[in-house]
């Protein structure tokens, strides 16, 4: 089996269960908060995510080690035909993309599996998870300045944000009766963001790689999730709206 081979099998893996969570994201977020739908379709939303994280690191690893061999498509490309940027931009920063939506994906279940409990999400795999998220984003920024592509040290930014407000959350002395369920709306979230990014973006190498780096194609899935975030921590935050903790149990 040729590494070419092997990183299709990665991305079949990648494709099917990106496309379940592409789909199912939206039944949370939409859905009766605590419902039967909720709970089922976010349980499943989130083992395709982390199955989707994981081929994702594959995927980026296979690249890492053999750049235009994953991607002879892009051989005489004019932008993209350039070794050192596939390796950097479908390697270096997909493996950061793919660790930090494993990430958020764990931190958003463990924040509704143990609500106010922080010490038990606390566990080895989360504290885990924020130190490899933590390296691949200093290392998307150094390979971002290396190539000169200011889109990785943003995608940083992005890293070093998710993992400076998950221990936050975790380890600040005093919060809110309700702040379990924004970190968990924000994790949930923040996943959806990054499988959408990773869909606009890294999928349009495929069929047009000059929209691959575009802005415009990395802003929407970023704009759309923050806005889903605001807009329930201002409801979470409103008086009376304290949610007990019996009535939210397995809202995923």
């Amino acid at each position: 089996m040729t590494i070419l081979d092997l990183f299709h099998v990665f991305v079949t893996a990648h494709v099917i269960t990106g496309a379940v969570g592409l789909v199912l994201f939206w039944v949370p977020v939409i859905s009766k908060k605590g419902g039967e739908a909720h709970k089922r379709a976010g349980r499943i939303f989130n083992w395709s995510m982390i199955a989707t994280g994981v081929s994702a690191i594959l995927m980026s690893l296979c690249t890492v080690y053999d750049p235009m061999g994953t991607h002879p498509q892009l051989e005489n490309h004019a932008v993209f035909g350039n070794p050192a940027l596939v390796k950097a931009i479908f390697g270096w920063m997909m493996l950061g993309l793919a660790i930090m939506t494993i990430n958020l994906t764990w931190y958003g279940w463990l924040c509704v599996t143990f609500r106010r409990d922080r010490v038990a999400s606390r566990e080895w795999r989360s504290m885990l998870l924020q130190l490899l998220t933590f390296i691949a984003a200093t290392n998307c920024a150094w390979q971002g300045y290396l190539i000169g592509q200011p889109l990785m040290l943003g995608m940083s930014f992005i890293g070093w944000a998710t993992v400076a407000t998950n221990l936050f959350y975790l380890y600040r002395p005093n919060v809110g009766p309700n702040e379990w369920l924004k970190e968990h709306v924000k994790g949930l979230v923040g996943t959806g963001i990054s499988v959408y990014t990773a869909f606009f973006a890294f999928g349009a190498v495929r069929t047009f790689p000059q929209l691959a780096l575009h802005p415009v194609l990395w802003a929407i899935p970023l704009t759309v999730g923050l806005a889903i975030i605001v807009y329930h921590h201002r409801r979470l935050s409103k008086p009376m709206r304290q949610v007990p903790v019996n009535q939210a149990s397995g809202a995923t």
